[in-house]
Formats: structure tokens, sequence, C-alpha cells
């Protein structure tokens, strides 16, 4: 049984050493130049902005779980919490980078230079800015849409089954009647 758990423990270590080489040898195909254009794509259509508030959400919970163990060191644990909060902050790049090289990734250099293009123009400033609120209403009015196809279909479906299910109706099947079980002889 140790021989297997050996076995295994090894196979382990060799897969996340093997994963952890293969990881920077495949960002190191990318460009510093691709890896620049990916950031400005990024920049320009605040690709990672929906993410700044996890450190601070994180931050404020574990707070409240160290104050609700310990209610009477509440600014002592809120000094700390937020100190060691401030001193992660810096991690954020970490993300900034690991989106580049997705994005990189997925678009050619030209396709995020023009993708940085676009959202920098008038237009594409406004579809960022207004993008959430129209996908809203579209949502809305896909829902609105379909309930009315809905309906349609059942109503129109409905009519026009209506002349061939009345023209030959089916009959109901007879109610099964239960047979009174024989009578067992009594011994």
């Amino acid at each position: 049984m140790t021989k297997h758990a050996v076995f295994w423990r090894a196979t382990a270590l060799a897969l996340m050493v093997a994963g952890s080489i293969a990881v920077p040898v495949r960002a190191q195909d990318i460009s510093e130049e691709h890896l620049a254009a990916a950031r400005e794509a990024i920049a320009s259509i605040n690709a990672t902005n929906r993410y700044d508030n996890i450190l601070p959400g994180l931050a404020e919970r574990l707070k409240a779980q160290f104050i609700q163990a310990s209610p009477n060191f509440q600014e002592q644990i809120s000094a700390v919490v937020d100190e060691q909060a401030l001193a992660l902050a810096p991690r954020r790049a970490d993300l900034e980078r690991e989106a580049a090289t997705i994005y990189a990734k997925a678009f050619t250099m030209e396709e995020l230079k023009a993708i940085s293009a676009f959202y920098a123009t008038e237009a594409g400033k406004k579809l960022l800015s207004n993008g959430p609120l129209v996908a809203r209403e579209l949502g809305r009015a896909a829902e609105i849409w379909a309930n009315g196809i809905s309906r349609d279909l059942t109503n129109q479906s409905s009519e026009k089954l209506r002349g061939t299910i009345d023209a030959a109706p089916v009959e109901a099947p007879a109610p099964e009647v239960e047979q009174p079980a024989e009578a067992q002889p009594q011994q």
C-alpha cells in the first residue's frame, strides 16, 4: 500500500513540475509587444475593472468574521485587516498580467490594436458606458417577444389542430374496473 502512495505522490509532483514549466514556456511564446497591445486593449474595454472590488470585499467579510468572534477588538481588527489588504493590493498586477496573456492568446496583435482604437473613439466609449443598459433593455424586449411568440404559437397551433382533433375524436379509454379478488377458502 505504501508503494502505491509513494508512486501517486511522485506522479502528482511530476505533473506539478511539468505544469509549472509548461506555463512559462507558453507565456514566452507571446512577445512583449503583443502583451503590450493586450494590456492596452484590456484598459480600453475596462476588462478587469469588475474585479476591483474583490480585495476590499474580502477584507470587509474578514473584518466582520473577526469582529463577530471578538467584538471588543473591533478597532484593532479593522486596522490590521486594512493594513494587510493594502499590503496585498500590488498583487492586482498579477491579474492584469494574466488577463493580458489570455487576451494575447485569443487575439492577434493587429486585432488588439483595432479593439483599442475602436474603444478610444466616441462610439466605443459610448458602447462601454451604455452597453449594460442596452443589454438589459434588449433582455426585456427579448422576454416580451418570447412571451408573444409563445402565445401566438399556442393559439395558432390550437386553432389548426382543433379542426383535426374535433373531426376525429379520440375515444377515451374505458375506466378499468377492479375485479373482486377471488375469495380464498377459509381453513
